[in-house]
């Protein structure tokens, strides 16, 4: 039944009454709302609400895209009982909704959107506007070589060990990676930087001479490129003054050398980019004589030999350098090996256990990438791991006749998981004393479901009540107060069910029976005392049916079937590679890889051949 607009008056503010009384606009009147209910921070193409039918379009959209949006909810409609329909039921959680209560029950906003769905309840669909789709994002075509690439380059180049890089300023990581455009611009400092590795590298060279063909010869691998004309007369009169280690030094400074392109603008070059393109992604270097060849013979032109060139760069041992540099960003190696831990409470961390750490995850995704048809997402499922004798110890095993052995869990162990019962994953993800459920719980959502979380909304007092005296609490009891605080609920229901289920690893990655926590004191002459408490470790996954779990080993059982894990690989992947997020451009591209992933029982380095040819695509 309709909503009579006298009574719509009564509740809404005067204008958007005014604006209601009329034919409902989508636009004008009903996405303010949904706006103002944070729906699209669930139900975006990345949100924790992905797969419902409810997508959210791009930030960028269009107001007509916008409002074929809007006609497109008819699906969340019920024609017969628009009052029952989800769109209304779900955000005023008269059904149950992950996401929270967002629309308060007879809020002028609920009438707002109630009418908007008597409207869609009686009305065709408008035939102008069909299936939604998203806008292009903006590509990127300039890419500045990372730290890495900067010293694996000059170390191909001029066969400096150095590792100049060091001295640059620290990178920052972006939406994940180190390597993302956004923030890949150079700064005074950097450009400094630059100018005395440069200096200092032209300055050791010792290399050979070929005569006049050297600034054509030396510009070419260092450009990656042949050079231009005016490039060639202007390092060639450098050359005549018999300034060889000045070319070199001016080379290293120029944009041609610190930058890549991801197009071209002539068709002449853009052989060079996409060889300059597969070496950086593939092989975190400049490409090598053999991909600058396959490149002037015009081989990297068409799918076939774009794949075949991928293929044999897979076999050089510098493909497992650049994966593993993935790896190290994916599961930020750099935190786990400069995080401080309470000695206390762990007495066994330290910087050698940290390392054993990194490497102990390094190892098993190497066995993944590299082993003859490995299933990757044995990553999250797997039963054996590669000890040392540091991590043995904390994993109360016996210590391995020699170092990172590849070691299998006995079968009543619920360590497993692969990379969800290592020590990396669940020491970075604690605090310096203690576990972080919501830590762990969000890290899963946003780096292995690649779900982003909203914020929390503005205002919010996210401190936990402080305990009553004498009673102990666990952290599980401390973080009910996120559950029935409706302003916390719609978010912590999404993250923290992940982290009590790994309750049972402490913040150093030791399994534990029962909880050391603290007793507060009655009076500020007492000492507060710990005791230990039980443990309830039963956790799930909100929106994985069937999701309940207890330990790494059943949690990674659940992320290695889910669609969305093994498509998040994918998009790891693409971001590291692209160096950016994807957009709903990319969305074809990534659904293809991810199709092939599949298909290939779960090779990366098939997924890793599939992407390169897919965005190569794009990228024409």
């Amino acid at each position: 039944m309709m909503v009579e607009p006298m009574r719509v008056s009564l509740l809404l503010p005067v204008t958007l009454a005014a604006s209601l009384s009329a034919q409902p606009n989508f636009v004008s009147n009903v996405m303010p709302v949904l706006d103002k209910a944070g729906c699209a921070g669930c139900h975006q193409p990345n949100g924790v609400a992905s797969t419902t039918r409810l997508v959210f379009p791009d930030a960028s959209a269009s107001a007509e895209e916008m409002a074929g949006f809007g006609d497109s909810l008819r699906a969340l409609v019920d024609l017969r009982r628009p009052e029952d329909s989800l769109l209304l039921a779900k955000p005023a959680m008269r059904l149950k909704h992950a996401g929270g209560l967002r629309i308060k029950p007879g809020s002028p906003e609920e009438a707002a959107l109630r009418q908007w769905v008597d409207h869609l309840a009686v009305t065709a669909p408008v035939a102008r506007r069909q299936t939604y789709t998203r806008t292009a994002g903006a590509k990127t075509v300039l890419r500045r070589l990372t730290h890495s690439q900067y010293d694996n380059t000059v170390r191909d180049l001029l066969g400096d060990r150095t590792f100049p890089s060091r001295q640059f300023p620290p990178e920052d990581f972006i939406d994940g990676f180190k390597n993302q455009y956004q923030g890949q611009s150079i700064s005074p400092i950097l450009a400094d930087n630059y100018a005395a590795a440069a200096e200092k590298l032209a300055a050791n060279w010792e290399g050979r001479d070929p005569g006049p063909g050297f600034v054509r010869q030396f510009g070419k691998r260092t450009f990656r490129r042949p050079l231009t004309a005016e490039e060639d007369a202007r390092y060639a009169a450098l050359y005549r003054q018999g300034k060889a280690k000045m070319v070199i030094e001016t080379m290293l400074q120029s944009p041609a050398f610190l930058y890549r392109f991801e197009t071209a603008a002539t068709p002449e070059l853009r052989p060079y980019v996409r060889a300059s393109r597969l070496s950086y992604v593939l092989w975190d270097t400049m490409p090598d004589d053999a991909l600058m060849a396959a490149a002037e013979r015009g081989e990297l032109n068409t799918a076939a030999g774009l794949a075949a060139a991928a293929r044999r760069m897979l076999d050089d041992p510098r493909a497992r350098q650049a994966a593993d540099e993935f790896i190290a960003q994916w599961f930020r190696f750099d935190s786990i090996l400069t995080m401080v831990k309470e000695r206390r409470a762990f007495p066994l961390f330290n910087r050698e256990l940290a390392l054993a750490m990194t490497e102990e995850t390094r190892r098993l995704a190497a066995d993944l990438i590299w082993g003859s048809g490995r299933n990757f997402m044995e990553f999250y499922s797997a039963n054996y791991t590669f000890l040392n004798a540091d991590l043995a110890a904390l994993y109360k095993l016996p210590v391995p006749a020699d170092e990172f052995t590849k070691v299998t869990f006995p079968d009543e162990t619920d360590r497993g998981g692969g990379v969800l019962g290592h020590g990396s994953f669940l020491a970075l993800t604690s605090k310096p004393a203690d576990t972080s459920i919501t830590a762990r719980g969000l890290f899963v959502r946003e780096h292995i479901l690649c779900q982003q979380v909203p914020q929390p909304p503005p205002g919010v007092n996210t401190n936990l009540p402080a305990a009553e005296a004498g009673k102990a609490l666990t952290n599980r009891d401390k973080l009910q107060a996120h559950l029935v605080n409706p302003s916390c609920a719609s978010c912590h229901n999404l993250i923290d069910p992940i982290g009590f289920g790994l309750e049972k690893f402490d913040g150093s990655g030791a399994r534990r029976e029962k909880a050391r926590v603290e007793l507060p004191k009655y009076n500020r002459r007492e000492e507060n005392k710990i005791v230990e408490a039980d443990i309830d470790n039963s956790g799930w996954v909100t929106g994985i049916e069937k999701s309940e779990f207890r330990s790494p080993k059943e949690l990674g059982r659940i992320l290695a079937a889910n669609a969305q894990c093994q498509e998040c690989v994918v998009k790891q992947y693409f971001r590291y590679a692209m160096g950016r997020h994807e957009t709903a451009a990319d969305r074809p591209a990534i659904e293809q890889v991810t199709a092939r992933f599949r298909e290939s029982g779960f090779r990366f380095q098939d997924m890793m051949v599939a992407l390169m040819g897919a965005t190569e695509e794009q990228l024409r």
